[in-house]
């Protein structure tokens, strides 16, 4: 296993659609359990392929005393709403905002063998597998944001101190990325 780079906000592949999985061999395993050591060296509670570099669909998560994977899922959203839950991103450091998610998600999708596999969430899991998914359809947080919000957003942002903060987590995150071996 190896801890990933994690790409940032204004990397293109965070803006790109992720392709779906159709090969279930050793490499979609390895590239499962470096995402899980990835998260789990950043302290997330989920994490995409395209965070990473990876034009997968395919997501990580760790939440509510759940560790598990899915592989190109489809999402079912309940209609009731969560509050407006302050959110973020380890693809977009020391920014979060208040979004609406979906009160309970089930998700249909396949497991890291390619079995059919089906997981339904409440609250903060739903959260997690909302977000992790619109990352594999190349949407941020941000873009969920009130407009309001969405414009302080992009203000902090464009203000150049932001900089630092995309400074720091690098150097920060840095010292614990490992070898990927060329795997994408």
């Amino acid at each position: 296993m190896a801890i990933r780079q994690i790409r940032l906000i204004g990397d293109p592949v965070l803006r790109t659609k992720a392709q779906e999985v159709t090969d279930f061999g050793p490499e979609l395993h390895k590239l499962i359990d470096d995402m899980i050591e990835t998260m789990r060296d950043t302290g997330g509670v989920g994490l995409a392929a395209p965070q990473i570099g990876v034009e997968k669909r395919v997501f990580v998560y760790e939440a509510d005393g759940e560790l598990g994977h899915v592989v190109n899922p489809l999402l079912e959203n309940s209609q009731e709403q969560l509050e407006p839950i302050e959110e973020g991103c380890l693809s977009i450091p020391g920014l979060s905002y208040p979004v609406v998610r979906s009160m309970r998600t089930t998700i249909k999708g396949q497991d890291k063998n390619g079995e059919e596999i089906q997981i339904s969430g409440e609250h903060l899991l739903a959260r997690v597998f909302q977000h992790e998914n619109d990352h594999l359809d190349g949407v941020l947080f941000i873009d969920r944001l009130n407009r309001e919000d969405k414009r302080a957003a992009l203000a902090e942002l464009n203000d150049p101190a932001y900089q630092n903060t995309i400074q720091q987590t690098k150097a920060e995150r840095s010292g614990s990325v490992g070898s990927a071996f060329g795997l994408n």
